[in-house]
């Protein structure tokens, strides 16, 4: 052990501390510990751990192992689980109306736990798309000293030569459902695409957040690329351990981290790496727990000058474990920095800037997956915001590797996923359409679904370029095609898109930022004053009180006011 801490301004005083605190003290008797080690910091490990899925399945060896480095460092630690729901299962089914809302879960069970047991520090470890998020508006929330690990990414699958991902399984769906393949080709693929522990490999919403969580400052330098199987994932765990340490001595909080500046910094790597359009809801919900007014149009027009240069699946050739050998999201910003797209300035968890961390980061030009920002893959971002007559509150598209950044048609109207899948699946949608997916929303699903099944599919039947699709819901972040997500106001606001007909125009052209319907607005008025409310099939439970409780898409679907309506903040109590 380094040093010794002073409980009297720590929260774990109110269960270690004083006489009438022998009750308390009893328990952590009871678990072994001595007296030496009650008087010291009680340091949380958050672990979103489990065996639903290989994103989580080391998480929990991840969050032990970080025991060592707390210890080392003059802390005790104490780990605890939370839940998860893995998209990629969810996918496709009601299943998926409990992924975004499992975000607000384990940002409330995490703080719960840490309120109800009063620890110190946090340090917290996920793998899936929303436990990523989940974990750091909590730290953001209690505002301890704490650290962000991600799991680390699966390695890529092969299959005839070529790396593959989950994503490649759901389009050979629809590959197969269109009669291009035969269905030894399905289970083929889908036995080796994903070939071990670690989250989706591409560029999708785990790996976009993972790589937010660096450039935030919240996690350690260069440690979230590392893919899930290397034996220095224990390492870095140790390491987030001690340093939790060294950001306790300091009083180096989240908030003090994650500033406006730091917002904007997260939000311009995601555009410059093709990133999920999901982290347009999350970043906006993590500046909430800070009390940063940070919303969609903030984020688009961050997207709008940030160019995309980092080759990455689904828009690229790359996978996470290419980028970490490349030399992982520091390398990235190396040159984002020295081209004047990032505030050096901003603090980290190391004590040092980002600035002084990517100063110790040499630039490599032989590798392959970042392009320097002097020769960009494109201009502008990945990702793009849309606003119009048919989003007034806007929405997202990503636009990575795509060619063609307009598209204009006829709406096919669909008021439910499962109803426009399997129109897809039967081969029912025309060339030219612009599918609309819709009370899908985070109020009206409830819980605002990935489209990952409809999309892969249309791209398995060689459609992914001839049709456009919009939705009030949400896309998985492996998602690739003229896909349109958050638009707002959702239909069960009776937005804009509860309105549209079958044949309405749709003109959608992501370089202006714009997406309009073409319809009088005398027939719109009509068409409003007849429009009735609707009901969904979750009228008790986990679902219906999100439905309650939760905002718009361009705020980030949060369920609670945030810092900017706090009285006090955990970590002072």
């Amino acid at each position: 052990m380094t040093r010794t801490f002073d409980k009297s301004r720590l929260p774990s005083r109110h269960v270690s501390v004083g006489p009438e605190r022998a009750p308390h003290r009893s328990y952590y008797y009871a678990m072994g510990l001595d007296e030496e080690q009650i008087a010291r910091p009680f340091v949380a490990l958050a672990s979103a751990g489990n065996n639903s899925a290989p994103c989580n399945t080391t998480l929990d060896a991840q969050a032990d192992a970080a025991q060592k480095g707390v210890i080392q460092g003059g802390g005790m630690p104490r780990r605890f689980n939370t839940i998860t729901v893995t998209d990629g299962i969810a996918m496709g089914h009601q299943g998926m109306k409990s992924s975004l809302v499992s975000r607000e879960v384990i940002a409330d069970s995490v703080e719960l736990s840490v309120r109800g047991h009063c620890y110190d520090a946090i340090v917290a470890f996920a793998g899936c798309d929303k436990s990523l998020p989940g974990m750091m508006m909590a730290m953001l929330r209690l505002n301890v000293p704490g650290i962000f690990v991600y799991g680390g990414s699966i390695m890529p699958g092969r299959y005839e030569n070529r790396d593959v991902t989950v994503v490649d399984v759901f389009e050979v769906v629809g590959k197969y459902a269109a009669g291009a393949c035969p269905l030894s080709e399905v289970h083929a693929l889908e036995k080796v695409a994903c070939p071990g522990h670690g989250a989706c490999g591409g560029q999708y919403t785990a790996n976009t957040m993972a790589c937010v969580a660096e450039a935030i400052g919240l996690s350690l330098p260069n440690s979230n690329m590392v893919p899930a199987p290397y034996s220095t994932r224990e390492q870095i765990a140790v390491a987030a351990g001690a340093q939790v340490m060294e950001c306790l001595a300091d009083n180096l909080r989240p908030r003090d981290i994650c500033t406006r500046e730091a917002f904007i910094n997260a939000a311009r790597v995601v555009a410059a790496t093709g990133g999920s359009t999901n982290a347009a809801l999350h970043l906006p919900a993590m500046a909430s727990e800070a009390g940063i007014d940070f919303d969609l149009f903030d984020v688009a027009e961050i997207f709008k000058t940030t160019p995309y240069i980092a080759d990455l699946k689904p828009g690229g050739k790359y996978v996470a474990k290419d980028m970490y050998e490349a030399g992982g999201v520091y390398m990235l910003m190396k040159t984002m920095l020295s081209g004047g797209l990032l505030d050096g300035n901003c603090k980290t968890v190391t004590g040092k800037t980002l600035g002084e961390n990517i100063d110790q980061v040499t630039w490599n030009p032989d590798q392959k997956v970042i392009y320097d920002i002097t020769t960009p893959l494109s201009p502008t971002g990945g990702v793009v915001g849309l606003r119009g007559s048919l989003a007034p509150n806007g929405a997202i598209v990503k636009v990575a590797g795509m060619h063609r950044l307009q598209f204009s048609g006829p709406a096919r109207v669909f008021d439910c996923e499962e109803d426009c899948f399997a129109a897809v699946e039967n081969r029912l949608i025309n060339e030219g359409e612009v599918i609309v997916i819709r009370y899908e929303g985070p109020k009206g699903g409830p819980g605002m679904r990935e489209m990952l099944s409809t999309t892969a599919a249309l791209y398995g039947l060689g459609m992914g370029e001839s049709v456009a699709l919009i939705t009030d819901g949400r896309f998985s972040g492996g998602t690739r095609g003229f896909c349109i997500g958050h638009v707002g106001p959702e239909a069960a606001d009776g937005g804009p898109i509860a309105l549209v007909e079958d044949g309405d125009t749709i003109h959608i052209d992501a370089e202006a930022g714009t997406i309009d319907l073409d319809v009088p607005e005398d027939v719109m008025t009509e068409r409003r004053k007849n429009w009735v409310p609707r009901t969904n099939d979750y009228q008790s439970g986990a679902l219906w009180r999100y439905a309650k409780t939760v905002g718009p898409a361009y705020k980030g679907a949060i369920t609670h006011p945030g810092a900017a309506a706090e009285t006090h903040v955990y970590a002072d109590i």
